[in-house]
């Protein structure tokens, strides 16, 4: 273990321009150590004077003086070598598989400690003290040992590889630079080691920060297939709905065509059977009528045949069959417009289940709103929880400030969307007349509104009870089945879509399409005027049902 020890020393007093033990050594004002002669003989040659270690650049030449401590240190170190005995090779380890053996040890090789770039050779610690204690061989540069050396020679010269050419940038041997390397920028590699280890520190920091992105990037990916299956799950579970309802009204179709035809088989056959029933009553009392015939015909009772005589000449009374026939049932065009009315549910089946499963995915973007009674006007009422809201048929004394609505009876949501979709439902039962809709946060609320798209306002109404509109600018007329008690509104920012439907039975009422938004978008609610109490019902909006 000392000699291990010695060989630690060793490296520590090495002076780095002469590879040797240190020989009156000095230290520089950056605090590197070198030997006397070697620093002064670096500045003679190298102007401005710099560290050969750090590079740090010393505009006047510094005054060496002998370090006293370290100079005692190196003497010490040179005691100790001397003195030292030689370890047997019995104290020593065999090289293991995966370990580089020493060159110059027989079978068993022990494992070497240090290689030679002057010798290329690998020593154990005994075949190794040559280069410790020879003046000759203390010059030769020690590394550890390297198992393959072939990488660390030139191909091309068999020579050690101790320069760096940063023209190719290459690690090339001394030979090169007399040939294919001639005038390139040449540096030795210890160097090139120096000005790359910062490089490396940055690249070590920068590595951490690389692989958390990358991660973070994965993360986002995987994401984004979670999210492509569940929409493929939901869209597979709403287009299994849709075909299930188109497969079993084709089924309803089906059996209703085959039941026609089986009824007009059922009313021939009916018809058939009640003309033979008929047909055979006649044919029995025909053949009883023959039996008596037969039977007068053959009386010699001259009183008997004459009395019996007038019945049986009385013929019954029976149907003249001559006109009478069963036409089979016509068949013809019977399946073309079965085809035909099948189409037509279809598309209007189609309709409803496509409209059923786009509301149902719209719903999922509900957002919970509330009223802002500060846009509110004067006559409106609001509930405590600002979900309802209805025209009290009296003007209140409020501020008028700039967001409230001062002639139209509206009133906005606290909330307000500039990107993304959202949806929210409104309770219109009981009603006669409504506005509802959405409104740019820049529009108009003065006076006289009007209520279209180029104003910033898109909404559809009701008007004296029975006539629905689209407020598109001109109004649009809308076809709206009676009854209508939800209105359900989606709002698509980025696609330019407003969207009302009839939440009760699931129908789209009215889009619109291509708008172009570049403000905030309010939720807007009109729930018009009192009207004596005939229009007294509140707007109120209600929370999603998804069942």
């Amino acid at each position: 273990m000392a000699a291990a020890g010695r060989v630690r020393s060793e490296d520590q007093f090495l002076c780095s321009i002469c590879l040797e033990v240190f020989t009156d050594p000095v230290s520089t004002p950056c605090g590197h150590n070198f030997c006397k002669s070697c620093i002064s003989e670096h500045w003679r040659v190298s102007v401005p004077c710099k560290c050969p270690m750090c590079k740090e650049v010393f505009n006047l030449k510094p005054e060496l003086k002998i370090n006293t401590f370290i100079s005692e240190m190196v003497a010490q170190f040179r005691l100790e070598v001397q003195h030292e005995p030689n370890i047997s090779s019995s104290d020593q380890q065999a090289a293991k598989p995966g370990e580089v053996p020493c060159d110059d040890c027989t079978e068993p090789k022990l494992k070497a400690l240090k290689f030679c770039l002057v010798c290329l050779s690998s020593y154990c610690q005994t075949h190794l003290e040559p280069h410790l204690t020879r003046s000759g061989l203390k010059r030769h540069q020690l590394i550890h040992p390297v198992e393959n050396l072939e990488d660390r020679m030139c191909r091309k010269h068999n020579k050690p590889l101790e320069l760096f050419c940063k023209t190719d940038h290459t690690c090339i041997c001394q030979h090169c630079t007399y040939s294919d390397h001639k005038s390139h920028d040449v540096t030795p590699l210890k160097e090139e080691h120096e000005e790359q280890k910062p490089e490396l520190k940055k690249t070590k920091a920068e590595i951490p920060q690389m692989i958390q992105e990358r991660r973070l990037k994965i993360q986002e990916i995987q994401r984004s297939v979670e999210l492509s299956k569940n929409a493929a799950d939901t869209e597979t579970a709403e287009g299994v709905e849709v075909y299930t309802a188109l497969m079993e009204s084709v089924q309803r179709s089906l059996d209703q065509f085959l039941e026609k035809i089986q009824e007009k088989q059922r009313s021939t056959e009916k018809q058939a059977e009640d003309f033979i029933k008929e047909l055979e009553q006649e044919i029995c009392e025909l053949e009883k009528r023959s039996t008596e015939v037969e039977q007068l015909s053959g009386s010699e009772d001259h009183l008997h045949f004459v009395q019996r005589f007038t019945c049986v000449k009385a013929a019954p009374s029976m149907k003249t069959w001559t006109k009478v026939s069963i036409r089979p049932a016509s068949y013809e065009g019977t399946v073309a417009r079965a085809v035909s009315e099948l189409e037509d549910k279809l598309t209007e089946d189609m309709k409803k289940v496509v409209v059923k499963a786009e509301l149902k995915r719209v719903q999922q973007y509900e957002v919970d709103l509330t009223l802002d009674p500060d846009t509110a006007h004067p006559e409106l009422i609001l509930s405590d929880d600002g979900k309802q809201v209805h025209d009290g048929d009296e003007w209140k004394n409020l501020p008028d400030k700039t967001q409230r609505f001062s002639e139209c009876v509206s009133i906005l949501a606290k909330q307000s969307f500039s990107s993304g979709r959202f949806y929210f439902e409104v309770q219109v039962k009981g009603k006669t007349d409504w506005t509802l809709g959405v409104v740019r946060e820049s529009s108009n609320r003065k006076g006289e509104i009007s209520c279209r798209p180029q104003d910033g306002y898109w909404a559809i109404s009701l008007r004296n009870g029975n006539e629905y509109r689209a407020r598109a600018g001109p109004a649009v007329l809308l076809s709206v089945k009676s009854g209508l008690q939800k209105v359900g509104v989606f709002v698509d920012y980025e696609e330019g879509l407003v969207s009302f439907y009839d939440v009760g039975s699931s129908v789209l009422i009215y889009s619109f399409i291509g708008c172009c938004f570049n403000q905030k978008l309010i939720p807007y609610f009109c729930p018009s005027l009192n009207a004596g109490g005939l229009n007294s019902a509140p707007l109120i909006i209600t929370p999603v049902d998804t069942e």
